[in-house]
């Protein structure tokens, strides 16, 4: 593993393997009466979140504290940022501070890299999201979600997902997921296709390692997994499709859509969804749907990125049961 972990392309298949059998060693962890690991004991480890969020805040909170890390939690609301502090004066206000990683989410693309590598901070990055650029853990425990689903949780252990074929649909051009999952995807060996109107797809996709199509139906036939994306108004500007309406008939999933798709394919979406956009309320609630799946993996995910970045070279999980010995 790197010092840091800022963008999915940066990982090779061996380090996104570790990571995917280390996560399954921490979801193990959870279903132990008690959910802690001394791993991090002593550590500080800051949530800096200058974009808001559920999700990956409250995953990387619950990873950061099951392994018994200390946890400060930042928000840009109610701090000096809202007075005008720039990322460097955060930054080096944290290393006075003496964090030992700092999970950063960030409106710019560019700023978790900024930050590991400016010199302002000695501390490890991680990128919980930046601007339209990457999301590399969602990446990750969406990677998981799908060999647990697809291989199984044990049969998985060291495999890779070569040869699935994965659908990725909606707005790809605002999407952070979408480009974490195209560059994980494709050095876990799987086939990633991108569905979307042409308008929601951004210059230069064509370099990018996966087919593109316009048309959902004919790609459903032979996905394993479909992965839903949200349109996010909030980063439009534009009307990039003519009603709410079309968009859902032609890039929507229901049920009879859903019943073209292979009966192992699963449904998947980085949450939050909006019913009776991209996903109807049959799908989401259907047990092919792994949306639940996935948040619950997200801390195991979370948990491992974290024990390889700061962690050592100790087992991640010790399996022996001295209060059973005696």
């Amino acid at each position: 593993m790197q010092r840091h972990l800022i963008s999915a392309a940066d990982l090779t298949r061996d380090d996104a393997v570790l990571i995917l059998d280390t996560a399954e060693e921490m979801a193990r962890v959870a279903d132990r009466p008690i959910k802690k690991l001394p791993t991090l004991r002593g550590r500080t480890v800051v949530n800096l979140f200058f974009e808001d969020s559920t999700r990956t805040r409250i995953s990387f909170e619950a990873a950061e504290k099951r392994l018994s890390a200390d946890v400060i939690n930042f928000t840009a609301k109610g701090s000096s940022v809202s007075k005008g502090e720039s990322l460097k004066d955060t930054a080096q206000t944290l290393e006075a501070m003496g964090v030992d990683a700092v999970v950063i989410r960030h409106g710019a693309s560019g700023a978790p890299y900024r930050l590991a590598t400016s010199g302002w901070i000695d501390a490890h990055v991680i990128n919980a999201g930046d601007g339209t650029h990457q999301h590399p853990t969602q990446a990750l425990l969406d990677a998981f979600t799908m060999r647990r689903r697809l291989v199984g949780p044990d049969a998985g252990l060291g495999k890779d997902l070569d040869g699935r074929r994965v659908t990725l649909v909606g707005d790809i051009l605002h999407s952070r997921v979408a480009r974490s999952n195209v560059d994980l995807l494709h050095t876990l060996g799987a086939e990633v296709t991108l569905v979307a109107p042409p308008t929601l797809l951004p210059v230069g996709v064509e370099t990018w390692p996966c087919e593109v199509s316009y048309d959902l139906d004919s790609t459903l036939t032979k996905s394993d997994a479909v992965m839903l994306l949200r349109v996010q108004r909030e980063r439009m500007n534009a009307a990039f499709f003519p009603t709410e309406r079309e968009y859902s008939r032609r890039y929507g999933l229901d049920g009879d859509r859903m019943a073209k798709m292979p009966d192992h394919a699963i449904v998947m979406h980085p949450g939050p969804m909006v019913r009776g956009m991209e996903i109807t309320a049959e799908v989401a609630d259907s047990d092919r749907c792994t949306v639940v799946e996935q948040v619950t993996n997200g801390v195991s995910v979370r948990m491992a990125v974290l024990y390889l970045l700061l962690g050592g070279a100790e087992p991640a999980v010790t399996h022996a049961r001295p209060t059973e010995e005696k």
